[in-house]
């Protein structure tokens, strides 16, 4: 890895921060445009062609990834969590299709990736690497082999839970049922370190993130969770995890959804979706109608707005927690219907960089943030399943063998 320069004399904040993007671009660990697509037009990418301007319906679109300077973007194949067996299964398959249906639709702007060199090659063809995480276990149905089978088809990292218990992980908002992992989830997990996977711990409980790191035999990352010191919400991390990262080697990579980083907004956040619930919807639905709904009901109660320096708060507690080369970015667009503002969209970045500029970060922390912690950490799977595939073939277990 070259060494990064210095930035140029005389320049704003803001224009270092695009300066720097320009090299070292953001390698963004969760974004949720797949489902936003599943749910609004059902994968009719003619009606959401993210070639034009999207805003009035999406976070996402061409124009604003490379406004953002986004170069690598790991695309969540997230289906509900309250789907299961396997119609979870097979609506990940169609998540998986969409990404491939943009890769095929859009080859000037998104070229797939599946390896570290491929995201660095990516870079210097001045394309956006496209890699795929499968959001939430329950997307496996307990079987190692379709594990296997999302790795063949491209999937990079499954993070452990959603919103709601696996038979064999414990969720940060559901309630305590294995105390952690399960023997199962620690074979899940060694298998994912097996065939390079990278384990993602977002949504995890706390319980169920220290199992992963006593089981774990590479580097792990939270795709899209942020600091729980600083704002006391059940999705963050704890600082004795954050702690655990340099021994591990793994990421951590700061979201940017209001409830997640301003602890104004967790009640609020709370009764808004209440009032989606109330009104028939699912509090994740990001539907046309549903931000109607939002919409009345944030005319009705003002929300506590989060800011471009609230993130970094976050981002500062986490680097002097953790370290500098063991955080990233993982903003969560297309999955939220609330935002922060300044980070309305992937237009965003240069404005979060451009806040830890003026607060003293250096040209070389910010590219680990952006560009190279995300990479060292899927080269570090790359290597580890290397390493352990030369010791040790697929498991076949069950989990009733494991679990009983």
């Amino acid at each position: 890895m070259t060494a990064v320069t210095s930035f140029p004399p005389g320049g704003s904040p803001l224009d270092e921060a695009l300066d720097l993007l320009r090299e070292y671009p953001v390698a963004d660990g969760h974004n949720d445009l797949p489902h936003a697509l599943r749910e609004q037009v059902r994968y009719d990418l003619g009606r959401r062609d993210i070639a034009a301007d999207q805003s009035a319906y999406l976070h996402t679109d061409l124009a604003r990834l490379r406004a953002g300077g986004v170069g690598a973007q790991f695309w969540s194949v997230y289906v509900r969590s309250d789907l299961a067996g396997e119609s979870a299964v097979s609506a990940t398959l169609e998540q998986i299709d969409c990404v491939e249906q943009l890769l095929a639709r859009y080859p000037e702007a998104l070229v797939r990736a599946r390896t570290a060199a491929d995201m660095e090659q990516a870079r210097g063809q001045g394309r956006i690497a496209s890699l795929m995480g499968a959001e939430g276990g329950h997307s496996i149905n307990c079987s190692l082999a379709t594990l296997r089978g999302l790795h063949r088809l491209g999937v990079r990292y499954m993070t452990l839970t959603h919103n709601d218990n696996v038979p064999w992980a414990d969720s940060a908002t559901d309630e305590p049922a294995v105390g952690g992992l399960s023997a199962f989830g620690r074979e899940v997990v060694r298998e994912m370190n097996r065939m390079g996977m990278l384990v993602d711990l977002s949504h995890v409980a706390p319980a169920t993130m220290r199992d992963a790191l006593d089981t774990t035999e590479a580097p792990v990352i939270f795709s899209h969770s942020s600091a729980r010191a600083v704002c006391d919400h059940p999705r963050n991390i704890p600082d004795d995890v954050l702690e655990r990262l340099p021994a591990n080697g793994g990421v951590a990579m700061a979201t940017f959804v209001p409830k997640f980083v301003l602890p104004a907004a967790v009640a609020w956040t709370r009764a808004a979706d209440d009032n989606m619930r109330a009104h028939g919807l699912h509090h994740l639905d990001t539907t046309p109608e549903a931000r109607k709904v939002h919409r009345a009901f944030e005319e009705r109660n003002p929300r506590p707005i989060a800011t471009v320096a609230t993130v970094a708060d976050h981002l500062d507690h986490m680097r002097e927690t953790a370290g500098v080369d063991h955080i990233g970015i993982g903003g969560d667009y297309d999955g939220t219907a609330f935002t922060t503002s300044g980070l309305d969209d992937v237009s965003g970045y240069p404005r979060l960089i451009a806040e830890l500029r003026t607060r003293g970060w250096s040209r070389a922390d910010l590219a680990k943030l952006t560009w190279q912690n995300a990479v060292r950490v899927l080269d570090a799977a790359e290597s580890a399943a290397r390493e352990l595939g030369a010791s040790r073939g697929p498991s076949n277990a069950t989990i009733g063998e494991l679990d009983g």
